[in-house]
């Protein structure tokens, strides 16, 4: 940047940058999606091809970002996990989060015609993001189980809600049904209707779990036909809990930094 008399308005600029050695948490979240997924007329109460948008994005993302080490993705939400030691953008807070925003909400529109190969896109989608720094693995984890415990209590009572709605009950009746139940009642609720919550598909009851992993591939075979293999990284998804131990024991790469 050349030096001139009116450099100085560069004072203004507020220092940003995260702590460091904390794990940083960048959350994605749609704006106004509630009017975006009636205008396009998303499934409700879950629309499996427009969760698979938002995954493919968020798989798109960890491709491009190699600091980010893990994402989970609900609804139009989702969190990505910067290892601790990252120093992307100098952890710049405004930098990180408008740079993983914008390509995301990129992403979105690019992905679109892939997933709703008949649908026009109508509206312009928009998210908004936030930075926040976490001390300890447990913190982190602490953060995505109570991602993950918002994912089914949402869920539960959407699908409760979609379904009265669906029975023939109004808006209004299918409030009052569901108004101060809990898990077992809303269970029996969905079992009357015909449904057992726990055979829904987990992708709509876990969730979304973006990551690296290590998958064994063919690359040639020698000359008696038996095939050579090697590990190769690959960004996968899976829907699984991860308020327990397993998941975390079995990809430990994850939160070693």
């Amino acid at each position: 940047m050349a030096n001139s008399k009116y450099e100085y308005v560069k004072s203004f600029e507020v220092e940003d940058k995260l702590m460091p050695f904390n794990w940083i948490v960048v959350r994605i979240d749609g704006r106004h999606f509630h009017q975006f997924s009636d205008v396009h007329e998303f499934e409700k109460p879950n629309d499996k091809q427009a969760l698979e948008l938002m995954n493919s994005c968020a798989e798109a993302l960890l491709e491009e970002f190699k600091d980010v080490v893990f994402a989970y993705g609900v609804s139009d939400e989702y969190s990505f996990l910067f290892k601790k030691t990252s120093e992307f953008y100098q952890r710049r807070a405004s930098k990180i989060v408008s740079i993983l925003v914008s390509f995301f909400s990129s992403l979105y529109v690019m992905k679109w015609k892939t997933s709703f190969p008949l649908k026009e896109l109508k509206t312009i989608p928009c998210f908004d993001a936030r930075a926040i720094c976490y001390p300890s693995t447990k913190i982190v984890r602490d953060y995505f189980s109570w991602r993950q415990v918002d994912c089914h209590v949402n869920n539960q009572y959407n699908t409760c809600f979609w379904m009265l709605i669906k029975s023939g009950k109004t808006k209004r009746e299918a409030q009052d049904i569901l108004k101060g139940t809990q898990t077992p009642e809303k269970n029996e609720i969905l079992f009357r209707l015909g449904i057992n919550y726990n055979e829904l598909p987990a992708i709509f009851r876990k969730g979304s779990c973006v990551f690296r992993d290590q998958v064994e591939e063919i690359v040639k075979y020698n000359q008696d036909g038996d095939p050579v293999k090697r590990l190769r990284t690959k960004v996968g998804i899976v829907h699984c809990d991860i308020i327990g131990d397993a998941f975390w024991r079995e990809h430990p790469k994850i939160l070693s930094d």
